[in-house]
């Protein structure tokens, strides 16, 4: 598994993230399968939120993996805190409550990253700044970053919090590719060019903030995966001609579309099917030619001006 530097720390890290939002649908013996095959592939990166199945998650992790010291230093744990039910809080007392609550159920001393999740817009980013220095000063969290914000509202933290944003999720896919388009777009009158996020991908790029995506394989907002669906048929093809060239699947392309871009990005996989966790990790030894990812991107319905 190639790995990557996560943002502007030091930690070296896989390129590929396993998602664990869906781990508490399997049983114990599905898990630990599933978790040792993931460390079998090299892809010791794991990604979770405190929300994922209500915390339900982090406890099916921790006895998946057989959490112990010598266990621990060998994975890289990242969960997310901020979403309450009807309401987002980054609230100083919430923030260091979840984390308090995510190391328990991950029977762990601290956290590699910590993400808020989503944005909260009666945000106090000194609250904010309070929460992760006593986070650091514990040494509960080594590392923070975001999730699903724009360039703006992370300025507005940076202005506060001493801590580097490390990572910032998004949604991004072959069909969910906005932050891409608009950037080809420039000053024309299409809905292409509207720019529906302050231009995080190159803001991102600038700053050294490791994009990671989500729901790498999904249309629309969790409508559905576009992998072998017949209302894309064209995109499908065209996946199907370049996975038969490689001798790989269609889901290792998928992945190897977003790791071919030049901002190094971390895509975050959800599935919870072992064969397809291997496909998604051999896209870290496929790397597609600028001809290949651009006849995807057009296979995909996006149009060059």
């Amino acid at each position: 598994m190639r790995t990557l530097k996560l943002g502007p720390s030091s930690l070296d890290v896989p390129v590929i993230a396993v998602g664990c939002m869906r781990l508490d649908s399997l049983d114990r013996s599905e898990a630990e399968r599933f978790v040792h095959a993931a460390l079998e592939e090299g892809a010791t990166f794991f990604d979770h939120a405190d929300i994922y199945g209500g915390g339900r998650c982090e406890e099916v992790f921790a006895d998946a993996i057989g959490m112990n010291g010598t266990v621990r230093e060998g994975i890289i744990l990242q969960s997310k805190c901020g979403i309450r039910p009807g309401m987002f809080d980054f609230s100083k007392e919430h923030i260091l409550a979840s984390v308090d609550g995510i190391l328990q159920r991950l029977r762990t001393d601290y956290l590699d990253i910590l993400l808020l999740h989503r944005p909260d817009t009666l945000v106090e980013p000194e609250e904010v700044a309070e929460a992760f220095d006593e986070l650091e000063r514990s040494g509960r969290v080594r590392h923070f970053g975001v999730s699903n914000q724009h360039p703006r509202q992370i300025d507005l933290l940076k202005k506060y919090v001493r801590q580097p944003i490390v990572a910032n999720q998004l949604q991004l896919s072959l069909t969910n590719a906005t932050m891409i388009t608009s950037g080809f777009n420039v000053n024309m009158e299409n809905e292409a060019a509207i720019n529906r996020d302050g231009y995080i991908l190159d803001y991102c790029r600038l700053h050294d903030i490791t994009i990671q995506p989500w729901s790498p394989f999904q249309y629309g907002f969790f409508e559905g995966v576009f992998l072998d669906n017949p209302k894309f048929p064209e995109l499908n093809a065209k996946i199907d001609e370049v996975a038969a060239s490689y001798g790989v699947s269609n889901t290792t392309i998928a992945i190897a579309w977003l790791l071919r871009h030049p901002a190094r990005m971390q895509p975050v996989i959800g599935t919870m099917n072992v064969g397809r966790l291997r496909d998604c990790c051999r896209a870290s030894e496929v790397h597609l030619t600028r001809e290949e990812w651009y006849a995807l991107y057009r296979a995909a319905g996006n149009v060059l001006p």
